[in-house]
């Protein structure tokens, strides 16, 4: 078995991971998700009543979901028993439900950890169903995925889903000290870099014992600054997955941010995404929709702009015309904003599904043949060029419809003269008509 070792470059003696030697022996000791596990939390109120519920933890990487699983097993008294989705298939599943028959038959209850269950298939997934109906097993998934988009709906309906947080700096740097404590030193580091390594973690727990057990591995004869510490890691990229929930969670807040009138944020949250490598293209596509449908009359140039920052982008391409998608996302967030052809879009489209097929007025159509005009087509049309100040007043809706108003403008920007304009004109064709 030595030679083994050896031939791996290893040892029998050989410590495990700073981040499994860290890892908690209580429920108590788990930081940063006391929300769920402290004594009013829905997870504590089970490990102190020894009765657990099927549940899907559901949250970012590192921040201790398979080690609240197999606490919470080991407080309730049930046999803890693990499965991943990336190795495991039906076999692998059977064997666990078989293993948890013969338990429950001799009065042992057993907790069923499936790590990444989102990576299940669908049919995967219904096979948990009748063992979990049963009490064969009380399932508890991990997923870093949103269970709604990847999770079967009959699956969700049988467990409670608890969202565990992000670790924020308070319980990373509590993680910090203990993994101190247990070597028995504080890492060289001065303040500014201690403050720059929790921040590299990017709340995630585990990667930064790995990054504290890289510098307890260097050593250090002097604390490390910002710029030191730099060379000495590597900082990850955000964690950004372009086809998942975070991709729309981060177009959806530079959206907002825009709609609210945020330079700062919406440039934050577009910076975001460029560094998760995100498609400028796809921003630029978002950026021209938030162009015509949160600012669109109040100033009309900004669509133009929009489309002008997309042909810029293609034209130069990164990192250059990425200047230009920012360029266009402070003008949006400094614009005045109106979403009132939006709505009165979406108003018109409503009553075109409800009406019909309703013709025009007759006087509006079009006599291009003599049956045409023998049928009173154009009759009385009044052309707008020669009516008093340009108006005539006019109906233009079809016959059997009455008049609707779709669009409210809001007086913002470019829109203030367009309303003063269809007030105006709302009042001539009032006039006109009586």
């Amino acid at each position: 078995m030595a030679d083994l070792f050896e031939a791996a470059g290893l040892t029998p003696q050989q410590p495990s991971p700073l981040a499994d030697r860290l890892r908690p022996q209580q429920l108590d000791e788990v930081v940063g998700q006391d929300h769920l596990l402290g004594a009013d939390g829905p997870i504590g109120r089970m490990a102190q009543a020894k009765r657990l519920s099927s549940m899907i933890l559901w949250g970012p990487p590192g921040t201790g979901k398979t080690t609240i699983a197999r606490l919470l097993a080991k407080a309730a008294g049930y046999e803890f028993q693990q499965l991943s989705a990336v190795f495991s298939g039906v076999a692998d599943l059977k064997k666990a439900f078989e293993a948890a028959k013969l338990r429950r038959a001799a009065g042992q209850a057993t907790l069923l950890f499936v790590d990444e269950i989102h990576r299940f298939n669908r049919a995967q997934q219904d096979g948990f169903l009748p063992f979990v109906e049963e009490g064969t097993v009380t399932l508890v998934g991990a997923t870093t995925e949103n269970p709604s988009f990847e999770l079967n709906g009959a699956l969700l309906s049988r467990c409670q889903v608890y969202v565990l947080k992000r670790l924020d700096y308070e319980a990373l740097h509590t993680l910090l000290a203990k993994a101190e404590a247990h070597e028995g030193r504080a890492l060289a580091l001065e303040p500014d870099a201690r403050a720059a390594l929790v921040a590299m973690a990017d709340g995630d727990g585990r990667y930064l014992l790995t990054l504290a057990e890289t510098l307890f591995n260097i050593g250090s004869a002097r604390p490390l600054s910002t710029k030191d510490l730099g060379q000495v890691l590597q900082k990850r990229s955000p964690a950004y997955d372009k086809d998942r929930e975070e991709h729309y969670n981060l177009i959806s807040a530079l959206h907002k941010s825009i709609r609210g009138s945020d330079p700062d944020a919406a440039l934050y949250w577009l910076a975001r995404m460029l560094a998760g490598g995100e498609d400028p293209l796809f921003l630029a596509r978002r950026l021209i929709r938030a162009a015509a449908e949160d600012i669109g009359e109040a100033d009309p140039m900004s669509l133009v702009l929009a489309n002008a920052a997309k042909d810029t982008y293609d034209f130069l391409g990164s990192p250059e015309g990425e200047i230009a998608l920012a360029q266009l996302v402070v003008h949006l967030a400094c614009a005045p904003k109106s979403n009132a052809v939006y709505v009165a879009y979406g108003a018109a489209m409503k009553a075109a599904r409800e009406t019909g097929s309703l013709m025009p007025p007759a006087h509006i159509r079009n006599p291009t043949t003599r049956l045409m005009r023998d049928l009173g087509y154009g009759k009385g049309y009044a052309y707008d060029h020669d009516a008093p100040e340009g108006f005539s007043g006019q109906n233009y809706f079809p016959d059997g419809m009455e008049r609707r108003t779709f669009y409210k403008p809001k007086g913002e920007g470019s829109e203030a003269r367009i309303k003063e304009r269809l007030e105006r004109w709302a009042g001539m064709r009032a006039d006109r008509k009586t």
